[in-house]
């Protein structure tokens, strides 16, 4: 399965459980880590939950298990479920909002502003 596809999956299941303000970032320029990073907000902490657990299940049935799954416990500020091409990162509003994870990843890489 490839990073596209994960990542289309990974969406879908965030939307199944109402995932609020899903997006993805392309950060294949900027990092080896992952190809992909998925953000989406719950709107509390078992949400937060459910959403990364069914995340995991969805990809699961079509065989691809989780490298790592943190953060998912009963006290959930932000759950991030990592399938090596892509990350997704499920957080509440304010935790999403203190990391702005969007601005981070979306600044050039160094090297690129020098050209």
């Amino acid at each position: 399965m490839n990073a596209e596809e994960i990542k289309n999956i990974a969406l879908e299941a965030l939307d199944d459980l109402k995932g609020r303000d899903a997006m993805t970032l392309d950060v294949k320029p900027m990092t080896d880590i992952t190809d992909y990073m998925v953000i989406c907000t719950g709107t509390s902490s078992r949400h937060v939950k459910s959403l990364a657990d069914n995340v995991s299940m969805e990809l699961k049935k079509r065989g691809l298990l989780a490298l790592s799954i943190e953060g998912a416990d009963h006290s959930a500020e932000w759950a991030l479920v990592d399938f090596g091409d892509v990350v997704v990162h499920i957080m509440l509003p304010e935790t999403r909002d203190f990391y702005d994870l969007e601005r981070l990843w979306s600044t050039p890489p160094e090297d690129a502003e020098a050209e």
